[in-house]
Formats: structure tokens, C-alpha cells, sequence
């Protein structure tokens, strides 16, 4: 259980530090209308991503049987968590460019993060696997890890949303250029575990 909360941990900090339509409007309504604004938008994975969870979860639950679409999965899954690594990587701060920017809502950020393919990419590749594996385990093994993942990056999201708030510059600095690029070492070693277990599904390792 432990393992499947440190990855939960890992993959919600990323999530949550990572620029994206979500963390764009976050930041926009912090700095446009105050740090309540910014929260509320933050909250918007709360209620957009249960459904992909629930569909998700479904469909892989009935491919269970099926060794080989799962490694293959687990393949694409690594992918997707290794580009992100390396994005981390290059990553030098968010500019950002508030004359662009128009008011913002929690039913705007709702629709933005619904529409982002993101959330798609992450359960059906990523975190839809881990948490069939984890149910394998028990219940409580794949509570913990969308649990800690939702914390992390609902939490994070807050944090930005108030340190933008009291700092615009905290998205330029070198704290958060450092942050994301320690985590994106640590998602391109995540990486390397899924592809493993992706050839061990195929049969391959």
C-alpha cells in the first residue's frame, strides 16, 4: 500500500506543479480577482475527473483478462509519464500575460479541465492501470493511491494559487524551476518502472 501512496504522492505534485489550461486559469483568476477566485478553480478536478475515473476503471477492469492490451497500455502510460518528465525538465518558469486573460468562473474552470485531454491520457495510460493493480491488493492500496493524488494536486494547485497571490514572481523563480525539474527526474524514473511492467504484462521480461 505504501508504494502505491508514494506514487500517488509523485504523480499529484507533478500534476499539480505542471503548467496547463488549468494551472493558466488558476493563475489568471488569483491575479484578476484574488486568491478565493484561484481556489475555486483549483477545486474544479473534484468534479470533472470523477466520471473519467469511474468509465475508466470500468473498461480496464474488463481488459483485465487480457494480459498483452494491458502491458501494451502500461507502455503508452510510461510514455506519456516520460514526455512529462521531460518537459519538467526544460521547464524555465510560466510567463504570464494577463492583457489576454478575461474573467474566470468555477463552471469556466469545470469546462477547461473537461475539455483538456489530459485527464483522459492520465487514467486511461496512467492512473486507471495502477489503480487495477492496486486493487489487486485491496481496497484500501488503490484508495490510498488516487487519494494521495487528489490531495497533492488539488493541494498544490492551492499552495500556487496563494503564493501567486502574495508573490507574481514565484512562477519565474528558481524555487519553482527547481521543484519542477527534481520532479521531473523522479517521473522519468517512474517512467522506467511502468515500461518494465509493461514488458513483464507482454511477457516480454
Amino acid at each position: 500500500m505504501l508504494s502505491f501512496l508514494i506514487t500517488g504522492t509523485i504523480l499529484g505534485l507533478s500534476a499539480g506543479f505542471a503548467p496547463g489550461p488549468l494551472l493558466a486559469l488558476v493563475i489568471s483568476e488569483t491575479m484578476e480577482h484574488g486568491v478565493r477566485a484561484g481556489i475555486k478553480v483549483a477545486l474544479a478536478p473534484i468534479l470533472t475527473d470523477l466520471p473519467i475515473i469511474i468509465v475508466t476503471i470500468f473498461i480496464l477492469a474488463k481488459l483485465s483478462d487480457f494480459q498483452s492490451v494491458l502491458g501494451i497500455i502500461s507502455i503508452i502510460g510510461a510514455l506519456f509519464i516520460l514526455y512529462l518528465g521531460i518537459n519538467n525538465l526544460r521547464t524555465k518558469g510560466i510567463e504570464l500575460d494577463l492583457d489576454k486573460s478575461a474573467p474566470r468562473s468555477f463552471q469556466k474552470g469545470i469546462i477547461v479541465n473537461a475539455l483538456s485531454p489530459h485527464p483522459y491520457l492520465f487514467w486511461f495510460s496512467v492512473g486507471g492501470p495502477i489503480t487495477i493493480k492496486a486493487m489487486d491488493q485491496n481496497l484500501l492500496a488503490a484508495i490510498s493511491f488516487i487519494g494521495s493524488f487528489y490531495v497533492l494536486l488539488l493541494g498544490t494547485k492551492i499552495v500556487l494559487a496563494i503564493l501567486v497571490g502574495k508573490s507574481r514572481t514565484f512562477l519565474m523563480g528558481n524555487r519553482y524551476i527547481f521543484t519542477m525539474r527534481l520532479l521531473g527526474f523522479i517521473l522519468i524514473l517512474l517512467a522506467g518502472i511502468l515500461f518494465r511492467d509493461g514488458l513483464h504484462l507482454l511477457d516480454i521480461l
